[in-house]
């Protein structure tokens, strides 16, 4: 698990303050990355989510405010919210507050989409971008950290969910993407 490059897991589900994930936001930001917060309370709806996303990361003002724009909009982050071009994090603290949630398990396909696009080198037509990749990853802190049932709630059949000490990662599924 690395939350610095422009590898997979894109989302990466935590216990709350986990030392190593700790120090590598912070390399993150040594390097001139951006690790952008967002409170989990704001993220209980979708219309919240779309909110705080337009707000914390900046998006156009033609930003459509659904699923699919979340993802076109993830997926193209430019200029200071990236740092630059080095890179970003979001983070959600208390994402308990959204496992049980209706939506839960879209929002994660939803950051792992914007993300994997983020984190490519080429379009989704194979053909090179005019930009390198950009190091973008999720991490979703937990204070109640189970494992397994965070497991259960974000696998589905276009996800690569990995489950390693102290994390559960998610990714695209490249069988089903590519």
């Amino acid at each position: 698990m690395d939350v610095t490059g422009v590898s997979a897991p894109w989302v990466v589900c935590v216990p709350h303050g986990a030392a190593e994930v700790q120090r590598q936001l912070s390399a993150l930001e040594a390097r001139g990355g951006r690790v952008h917060h967002f409170d989990a309370r704001d993220l209980t709806t979708e219309q919240g989510i779309h909110g705080s996303f337009a707000e914390v990361l900046q998006f156009p003002a033609y930003f459509g405010r659904n699923w699919d724009a979340l993802v076109d909009c993830l997926g193209d982050l430019c200029g200071a919210v990236t740092g630059g071009g080095v890179g970003i994090a979001g983070v959600i603290r208390d994402a308990d507050r959204l496992l049980e949630a209706e939506f839960f398990p879209l929002f994660v396909s939803v950051l792992c989409q914007g993300a994997d696009r983020a984190n490519a080198s080429v379009d989704l037509d194979g053909l090179p971008l005019d930009r390198p990749a950009l190091a973008e990853h999720f991490v979703l802190e937990f204070r109640d950290f189970d494992p397994g049932a965070i497991e259960l709630r974000i696998r589905q059949p276009e996800l690569a969910v990995t489950v390693g000490d102290g994390f559960v990662g998610a990714a695209l599924d490249p069988e089903e993407w590519r």
